[in-house]
């Protein structure tokens, strides 16, 4: 198994960060190109959750661990925000906490069809894990 781990503060500006150092890291399983951007959307929609849901615009951290094994890459989001109190209702296709109305409530949706799997667990206070992995060369 291959692996790395990284921490990054909760910013907007730190998405993009964290989709490129995860395509780099996958580019070593010779993925397609719709391979590394559905990857890259996936962490893209995860990271943004955690910053705009997790933290709500405060403070905090953003824990990324991303693992290799054989031809499966897993990807694990997690942050220590304020957590989802209904994990089925928050991952239905335009559900979404946010009180602005911007979001449309699709970033799970999105990380479903990416990814082969996607698991959440979360504790209200405590925070969000999202686990995804996707199989790299069907």
């Amino acid at each position: 198994m291959e692996r790395f781990q990284m921490k990054i503060e909760s910013l907007s500006r730190n998405e993009e960060f964290a989709r490129v150092v995860v395509a780099v890291f996958m580019s070593r399983m010779d993925p397609t190109l719709e391979e590394l951007d559905d990857v890259k959307t996936a962490v893209s929609e995860a990271v943004t959750n955690a910053e705009i849901h997790g933290y709500q615009g405060k403070e905090g951290t953003i824990d990324l661990d991303v693992r290799i094994e054989e031809n499966v890459l897993t990807v694990i989001v997690k942050d220590n925000g304020v957590g989802i109190r209904d994990v089925r209702r928050a991952m239905e296709p335009m559900y979404s906490t946010d009180p602005s109305g911007t979001r449309s409530g699709m970033g799970f949706s999105f990380m479903e069809a990416f990814m082969d799997e996607v698991h959440v667990e979360s504790e209200p206070g405590r925070g969000t894990t999202v686990t995804m992995s996707r199989k790299i060369g069907r």
